[in-house]
């Protein structure tokens, strides 16, 4: 899972194969381990709604299962889903999930492609 934090907004991104554990009921994770030895991990699962859980430096985040399911039906698609966490002071946290479009094109139009004649 690739994750990227910028001011207010995090982005989580997986490739097929973490989509399918997902979807399974299991989980996609980044783990980072620092100079100082330090690790950091993400760790996003699905969820009847949106989650979020912080533990010193583990994130648990829950993604809305049923949404993450609707835009597994469309990929390979650029488009992602947007959710918005609040914070204490008011603002929010903006959370980006997709799909790696080059992958997934590259595994379900492989896919979709088999077994035709040429």
């Amino acid at each position: 899972m690739r994750v990227q934090l910028e001011g207010q907004t995090l982005r989580l991104r997986v490739d097929e194969a973490e989509l399918t554990q997902l979807l399974a009921g299991g989980v996609a994770e980044n783990r980072t381990r620092l100079p100082d030895g330090r690790q950091e991990i993400q760790h996003v699962h699905l969820a009847r709604q949106l989650g979020w859980q912080r533990e010193d430096a583990h994130w648990r985040i829950g993604l809305p299962d049923a949404e993450v399911r609707t835009l597994s039906a469309r990929l390979p698609s650029r488009e992602g889903l947007h959710f918005d966490l609040s914070t204490p002071e008011g603002g929010k946290l903006d959370i980006l999930f997709d799909v790696d479009v080059r992958d997934s094109a590259r595994k379900r139009l492989h896919k979709s492609g088999e077994g035709k004649a040429s």
